[in-house]
């Protein structure tokens, strides 16, 4: 039996039922519900850049300014924002939705690298990115403590070894830090003490920086073999910075521990998070989009 012969024989009965499907497909477009807030996932990376002891304003017109002049020369850019702080700038950057997030990527690796020779010299590290999903929530959050390490260390553990593990997981997008600190070594120099041997901060500046340097010293050369010289005179401790040698007077050296206390402390000790009523390191876990 052909499937098709009764509507050949009833042309009218076929026209009209085509019609009635027409209308009801109208008719239920009309009906079909509108999100208020669709879930539409824009490719966005947000740019980080850490400078230590500046200034909003300084963040602002040193790290700020230079990234945003390069970003907003990017094809595809469809929003920007920036955030600038004590100490950090953070820029946000959404991409139209015919853009992949590789080649996002890569234009912002582009424009990070136009921008370096505008960013300030003494930047402790290049500006990092990474993809975010501002419309996403941590689907976990993790306060983490300890009653034997001062909280330093366990930031440092906490970033160097918890959270790289975690970012390797799958369906995990994101894991940042808050609330940490830092662990840096803190030189609070007596004003006294520097101006009765003849010594300013920038003497002090410049003896830290000079026993601070990490790079080559020099070469053995000989008619077959070339030997590099290497030694890394990276100050790790406090114990370290004690001995440094800020100058001579009278033919004996003046240390910075003669005219400065050296401590181990955090690199900012304004910056502080508690789980329930005790200081910890927040450990924030963001999924990828799509990911259950």
């Amino acid at each position: 039996m052909n499937p098709s012969r009764l509507f050949i024989l009833r042309p009218v009965a076929t026209s009209l039922l085509m019609v009635a499907i027409l209308l009801a497909g109208a008719i239920a477009y009309r009906l079909l519900p509108l999100s208020a807030l669709p879930e539409v996932d824009y490719p966005t990376i947000q740019v980080v850049t850490f400078y230590p002891g500046a200034s909003p304003d300084v963040s602002t017109s040193s790290i700020t300014a230079p990234l945003e002049r390069q970003f907003g020369q990017m094809p595809g850019l469809k929003q920007m924002s920036s955030t600038s702080s004590g100490g950090a700038s953070v820029i946000t950057l959404q991409f139209s939705l015919d853009l992949t997030l590789d080649v996002a990527e890569q234009e912002v690796q582009a424009a990070i690298n136009a921008a370096s020779n505008f960013l300030p010299a003494d930047l402790p590290a290049p500006p990092v990115y990474n993809k975010v999903n501002p419309a996403d929530a941590p689907i976990l959050t993790l306060g983490i403590t300890s009653k034997t390490m001062p909280l330093p260390q366990v930031q440092n553990l906490v970033d160097t070894r918890l959270a790289q593990k975690l970012s390797q997981l799958p369906g995990v997008g994101l894991v940042t830090l808050s609330g940490g600190q830092r662990p840096a070594v803190r030189v609070q120099v007596n004003p006294r003490a520097l101006a009765s041997s003849s010594l300013n901060l920038e003497d002090v500046r410049t003896a830290i920086a000079a026993a601070n340097v990490n790079q080559a010293k020099g070469s053995f050369e000989g008619p077959s073999r070339a030997y590099t010289i290497d030694a890394n005179d990276q100050l790790r401790s406090a114990v370290d910075y004690r001995a440094v040698i800020i100058a001579y007077r009278n033919g004996a050296p003046i240390q910075l521990s003669d005219v400065a206390d050296i401590i181990e402390d955090a690199e900012n000790v304004r910056l502080a998070a508690w789980m329930n009523d005790v200081p910890a390191v927040i450990l924030n876990i963001q999924r990828q989009p799509g990911a259950t």
